[in-house]
């Protein structure tokens, strides 16, 4: 017999640290490793148990939807998926509540749209915490919210931003909760008594009604945390995830004209002529590349790029470029000569 499981997830989102890209599509649609990002992060839940029904809830801005809906028939028909869209970006807490008519007494999990962990979750049927939070230690918090916990292990508060770096339990942005209706109350909470930073309720304050009334929250460790929130941040993703099993170099050993240097992905349906790829260079499909040198980069779909040496690029769908040495972010449609 199988429980459902909700899995919440935020990505309503204006993306203006990725843009041009996010101009024409949503965030989570920015290609990755011969994926997208919103590919990878549903790799995220791929280890929950076969007992576990998901029901993944989208919270979607005004103009989203339809290229995620679409995305998800074509790539992850199988899923079941509802949309909900936050008319009003307010943070992250106000996203949840949106959702709160299709958010049942249930376990749920929760992971932000852009935030992309390791970790397995085989473990949860046999969870007794109402909470988990995922951190990871890093040198420097100051930068993140952090997790304080007490001498047995147990969360006491989630602090955002912290002013000193003594304690480096950094929240990544993976949670679970046993019962989404308490988030629910707590946002309620939150929102009743106004607890905001800039005009946004984060979920870290909803989190911590939780614990004020008593709920048991614990962390957990992951060792890889990924980020696709920036041009920086998504070339570093796609390294790792090309350098971790995502690499396919070996069907173009003995291309003539064309030396592959791995970890690459180049999509099976790519034209290449007298080029030197990689390494960490992803192509997508419908691509042209002629006389080109390339790496560290990612050229989305239908993309045309001829006479050019390109390092840490970020190429959108349907570019076309033509010129000499340089680094381009050239959102989706774009044309350029040098």
């Amino acid at each position: 017999m199988t429980q459902p499981i909700q899995i919440v997830i935020p990505m309503a989102g204006l993306g203006t640290r990725m843009r041009p890209h996010t101009w024409s599509k949503p965030k989570p649609l920015i290609a990755l490793a011969g994926s997208t990002v919103l590919d990878y992060s549903l790799e995220q839940f791929k280890s929950l148990p076969a007992s576990y029904e998901p029901h993944y809830i989208f919270i979607v801005g005004p103009n989203q939807g339809q290229q995620i809906s679409e995305h998800m028939q074509a790539r992850h028909p199988e899923k079941k998926v509802s949309f909900v869209v936050q008319e009003t970006m307010r943070g992250q807490s106000d996203a949840i509540y949106q959702a709160r008519d299709l958010l049942k007494q249930g376990p749920m999990l929760m992971t932000f749209s852009d935030t992309l962990i390791e970790t397995d979750l085989s473990f949860l049927p046999h969870e007794t915490a109402q909470g988990i939070a995922w951190v990871k230690p890093v040198p420097d918090p100051r930068r993140f919210g952090v997790a304080e916990v007490d001498d047995q292990g147990w969360i006491t508060r989630l602090v955002e931003k912290p002013q000193d770096v003594s304690n480096n339990l950094v929240l990544v942005g993976f949670y679970y909760f046993q019962d989404s209706s308490m988030l629910i109350a707590a946002i309620e909470e939150q929102m009743r008594r106004d607890l905001r930073l800039k005009n946004e309720f984060f979920l870290a304050d909803a989190i911590n009604v939780m614990l004020e009334d008593g709920v048991y929250f614990r962390t957990h460790h992951t060792d890889v945390w990924l980020d696709a929130g920036t041009p920086d941040a998504v070339l570093e993703t796609n390294r790792y995830l090309l350098e971790h099993g995502r690499d396919n170099s070996s069907r173009f050993v003995g291309l003539e004209g064309v030396t592959v240097i791995p970890p690459v992905y180049i999509h099976e349906d790519v034209k290449l002529k007298d080029c030197v790829i990689g390494p960490h260079v992803s192509i997508g499909a419908g691509c042209d590349l002629q006389r080109v040198i390339v790496a560290n980069s990612i050229i989305e779909e239908n993309t045309q790029v001829n006479q050019i040496i390109l390092e840490g690029s970020l190429l959108g769908r349907q570019v076309q470029v033509c010129g000499q040495a340089t680094r381009l972010n050239l959102g989706d449609q774009s044309w350029a000569m040098s």
